[in-house]
């Protein structure tokens, strides 16, 4: 059984519809890195999920109440810590899972690590190490092909 995890995005829905209220965490972020990732999770036929520094590993379908701005990293900012979040991998039942791929930098990556590190997941991020554009360009061959290899199946 295997889980994608992917990162939140800086863009946000109410940064172009101010008033568009609490909104799934799928339809709130908004930036085209964010989209080639729910992309490469929804072409896996698995389960996904969104890890966001404030609110921690999200169903894409959570509801988020209002903007925010936190960050991992960035020091004091509201980011939950690692211990909070392995406690929502066990909570969840996300320790069930035997494959655990992450999306984005090496920082998501390392988090999602430590927060399963008490489980036997394995965890993969085929991205990990090239900048953003070209993880984007990856994602996207990823894409094309496994579009054209279901289109000859």
């Amino acid at each position: 059984m295997e889980l994608v995890v992917i990162p939140c995005g800086k863009s946000k829905i109410w940064k172009k519809k101010p008033g568009a209220g609490p909104q799934k965490a799928c339809d709130v972020f908004t930036g085209s890195y964010f989209n080639v990732n729910r992309q490469y999770a929804e072409s896996r036929h698995c389960d996904w999920m969104i890890l966001s520094p404030k609110y921690g590993f999200m169903q894409p379908d959570s509801v988020i109440p209002r903007d925010y701005d936190v960050t991992f990293g960035k020091k004091p900012s509201g980011q939950m810590s690692v211990q909070e979040l392995k406690r929502q991998v066990e909570k969840r039942g996300l320790d069930g899972y035997a494959d655990v791929t992450v999306l984005g930098s090496r920082a998501y990556v390392s988090i999602v690590k430590d927060s399963f590190s008490s489980t036997k997941a394995k965890i993969k991020a085929p991205f990990v190490g090239h900048r953003i554009g070209i993880q984007m360009a990856l994602i996207k061959k990823f894409l094309r092909d496994k579009s054209s290899q279901d289109r000859r199946e």
